[in-house]
């Protein structure tokens, strides 16, 4: 299946980008099956992906360890594949943001400022993305997120009530946020698991109230960011819509088993999110501690 996935694409770029580079055309146009079958289960896989993607994303974040690697092994660019991700997880996010603020665990109009905030942040982090080496930033990121999967998984009497806030919601706004929002912008990797940080950590907020807070917040970071990739033309805009279909159903089913279980789900789906992103990272052959130790 991997091995015709990667025609579907030549196919769905000619038709859907037509300023598109003769690079995405290269690719042998052979199969046993019909064009427009391979073009259906390509967009089928990533739809199926997308879901699961939502789900998981609505409860503990991490929806693009899904849904950038299914859609590198389909054979989108890698430029591509960020960009278009940054489309279709804005479905997931507001998805799930719709259905935390119903239950009231989000009060939108309050928190519309530190949107805006995250939003700004994603925004010029995808405009220095270019300038900024990432080399470091690939060093340290999965160290800080097993720190963080420690961090939840050791410190007692982390559930769905509030505690001491250290901060108060203008500082929290206009320093955390924002920084995350760059960051997000930036690189992206663990961005909600930072803002599940903040929230909990320095705001007080309970796990499910910080979830809640947590996609309307990505949200914003994930649009700022969008918005210069689409400026540049790199988003697959058919791709990224029925993905987004996807995303959406996911995270409505995801959102609402978070809601019904609280911390108990939330908590662990954190961690292993953490972990699991942060192996991704260094499992990678290009990254700096694996080129240190020579393997």
């Amino acid at each position: 299946m991997a091995g015709v996935l990667p025609q579907a694409v030549a196919v769905l770029d000619v038709r859907c980008e037509k300023q598109a580079a003769p690079v995405r055309v290269r690719f042998r146009l052979q199969s046993l099956l019909p064009l427009t079958d391979l073009a259906f289960q390509f967009l089928f896989l990533l739809f199926l992906a997308a879901i699961f993607a939502g789900f998981v994303d609505s409860i503990a974040g991490g929806g693009g360890l899904i849904t950038i690697p299914v859609m590198l092994i389909a054979g989108i660019p890698p430029l591509e594949s960020l960009a278009t991700n940054k489309l279709q997880s804005q479905f997931g996010s507001a998805s799930a943001t719709i259905a935390y603020a119903r239950r009231g665990h989000v009060k939108l109009k309050s928190q519309l400022p530190m949107a805006g905030m995250s939003l700004i942040g994603g925004a010029v982090g995808a405009t220095l993305a270019s300038l900024v080496p990432a080399g470091w930033l690939a060093s340290a990121i999965p160290f800080l997120l097993i720190a963080i999967a420690l961090f939840f998984a050791i410190k007692p009497n982390l559930n769905d009530t509030d505690s001491h806030r250290r901060v108060t919601p203008f500082v929290f706004g206009v320093t955390v946020v924002p920084f995350v929002g760059l960051y997000d912008g930036i690189f992206g990797p663990g961005a909600g698991s930072f803002y599940m940080l903040g929230f909990v950590l320095l705001a007080g907020f309970g796990m499910l109230k910080a979830t809640a807070h947590t996609k309307l917040i990505n949200l914003g970071s994930n649009f700022g960011s969008f918005l210069v990739f689409a400026a540049t033309g790199s988003v697959l805009w058919k791709i990224g819509l029925i993905m987004g279909v996807g995303q959406f159903l996911g995270a409505q089913v995801g959102s609402r088993l978070a809601m019904k279980n609280g911390a108990k789900l939330i908590k662990p789906l954190l961690v292993i999110s953490c972990l699991a992103l942060a192996v991704k990272l260094i499992a990678d052959p290009s990254h700096p501690v694996r080129v240190w130790l020579g393997f």
